[in-house]
């Protein structure tokens, strides 16, 4: 297949890495030092934090026209960078091109095919004048949830922990074509790859952790063995994942998972930094509107009281303004 990786961090870096040492033709969009690094040595990867360097031979642009229509093209970047996204990826889109969402969060086309709000209803927080539904409509997409976890040092060089799971289906059930040519490619790379009918509720089984571990681990600069440690903490997350679990119960898409169940998935990690730690240390901006801003707009939505979720809006949203780490 054709692969162009929107986004090369450490997600998107990762998924390019191996798709290209298994033989796929894999292109990436970076910029800045990245981009550069990736251009002057390949894409390197290492696994586990004393693991041989390795490179993967990419191909590396800034911008998309340098690259024409693709198979399948990964949007694996934060939600902050969306909109971005949206007003170039057209050069890469052919006739036939899949458009896979590698991300955290609730994707902006969620509802589409959920019977709740009859197919209807938007999440404005997400997709502000639907700029991302009409550059990337519902019928191009396969939905990604990740569970791996990995982290960039430096530019150009990826740095794989653990995990290699890609859970991937489309919107409202279906597995068809696009998922199960996106699903032997990952495979082929050696990713462990389940095609789920239920892709919504796998977004929220991953929500309940990133919604409460992610904003609460860049409050407090803690790991997630240190959250889980501290019982008023591990408390106060368990609060938020009941509210999230109601909510999606509401609109149809029951989790099925009980709290203290996702704080074991959380403790076989052990000693692990979440994506918001790492980019509240990196001074990076926060993924804070795709993790809570749009769980509480879905909770308005179907008519459920989130407290907990709100002081934990608020409290990260003032945390990363007052850092310049998010823009309301």
């Amino acid at each position: 297949m054709k692969i162009c990786v929107y986004g090369a961090g450490a997600v998107g870096g990762l998924i390019a890495g191996w798709l290209a040492r298994a033989g796929q033709e894999v292109s990436v969009l970076a910029r800045g030092a990245n981009l550069e690094a990736i251009r002057r040595h390949g894409l390197r990867l290492r696994s586990g934090p004393d693991g041989e360097l390795q490179a993967a031979r990419v191909r590396a642009e800034e911008d998309p026209v340098h690259l024409g229509a693709q198979d399948c093209v990964i949007v694996a970047v934060k939600g902050h960078a969306l909109p971005e996204v949206a007003a170039r990826i057209g050069p890469l889109l052919g006739a036939g091109t899949s458009i896979v969402t590698a991300m955290n969060g609730v994707p902006w086309w969620f509802f589409d095919r959920l019977a709740f709000g009859g197919g209807k209803l938007r999440l404005a927080s997400l997709d502000p004048g639907r700029a991302l539904s009409r550059a990337m409509p519902t019928s191009r997409l396969v939905g990604c949830v990740i569970h791996f976890a990995a982290s960039t040092p430096e530019p150009g060089v990826v740095s794989h922990a653990m995990g290699r799971r890609l859970i991937l289906g489309e919107p409202g059930g279906s597995v068809g074509t696009r998922t199960n040519a996106v699903a032997d490619a990952c495979e082929g790379a050696g990713f462990e790859v389940l095609r789920s009918n239920a892709i919504e509720k796998e977004f929220w089984i991953k929500l309940l952790g990133n919604v409460s571990f992610n904003p609460v681990s860049a409050l407090t600069l803690a790991t997630s063995d240190r959250l889980i440690a501290d019982p008023l903490v591990k408390g106060y997350m368990v609060a938020v994942m009941r509210e999230v679990l109601e909510v999606g119960r509401a609109v149809g898409v029951d989790a099925a998972i009980d709290p203290e169940a996702r704080i074991d998935m959380a403790r076989a990690l052990g000693q692990f930094k979440t994506s918001m730690l790492q980019d509240m240390k990196a001074g990076k901006p926060l993924e804070i509107d795709g993790l809570l801003t749009a769980t509480l707009e879905i909770a308005r939505e179907a008519g459920v009281a989130a407290p907990h979720t709100e002081s934990l809006l608020g409290l990260s949203r003032l945390r990363a303004e007052s850092s310049g780490q998010y823009r309301r």
